[in-house]
């Protein structure tokens, strides 16, 4: 137990360190009417890059994903076609923004709510095909400007009988040290339930997101 407590507090340190860095994001979006606003990041990974927003106390995270025509992250301004997050960058997807004519690119977008701690259960929301829209803006002064409202289709995750009973301390442990990376850096930390223990409830609704402005720095 000392064990782990000490690398709780290690991590809270580390974590802390890179949290120093100075930070000048903002992000505000109404979910189903209540504002979220935290600080969001651009996270990068080769030719894979997204940008995230999350908080604690309840983990949350929304997460967005811009990409060309040719399955590079893009950041170039103009209209980006949203289409299904849980499979964005298909043959399908991408004619269909090619061929109208008017669009930069694709975008998917992923909301992601602990509704029962510590990380026992989620609410989940992604973007479909509805045809909706996003708008950068690069204007060349190091930050770039995001808007975009959509209709998410929501699911329920609740943790696995076999990952709770299995995993025992130590996933305790593990999901206590990833709320410390979340809240310390602003750096989700495992926190979206699909293919990490979780089961997707049939329970289904929507969460609307309004009203939605990102502004960050360029990396």
């Amino acid at each position: 137990m000392k064990t782990s407590y000490a690398c709780i507090i290690l991590l809270f340190v580390v974590a802390n360190s890179f949290a120093q860095t100075s930070n000048e994001n903002t992000m505000s979006v109404m979910v189903n009417g209540t504002e979220y606003k935290t600080q969001p990041r651009q996270i990068k990974i080769g030719n894979y890059g997204y940008f995230t927003g999350n908080a604690n106390k309840p983990d949350r995270m929304l997460r967005i994903w811009l990409g060309d025509f040719y399955g590079r992250s893009a950041v170039e301004s103009g209209t980006y076609l949203i289409v299904n997050a849980d499979n964005p960058d298909t043959k399908e997807n991408i004619k269909k923004a090619q061929d109208l004519g008017k669009y930069k690119g694709i975008a998917a977008i992923r909301y992601v709510e602990e509704i029962k701690e510590p990380r026992m259960e989620y609410h989940m929301g992604e973007s479909q095909n509805n045809d909706e829209t996003l708008e950068v803006k690069n204007n060349g002064d190091g930050f770039i400007d995001i808007t975009f409202s959509s209709k998410l289709t929501g699911t329920y995750w609740k943790e696995k009988t076999s990952a709770t009973v299995f995993g025992g301390l130590g996933r305790i442990r593990d999901k206590m040290e990833s709320k410390v990376i979340t809240q310390a850096t602003g750096f989700d930390s495992n926190i979206d339930p699909e293919g990490n223990g979780y089961k997707k409830q049939d329970k289904k609704d929507e969460i609307i997101l309004t009203d939605g402005k990102m502004r960050l720095k360029n990396n």
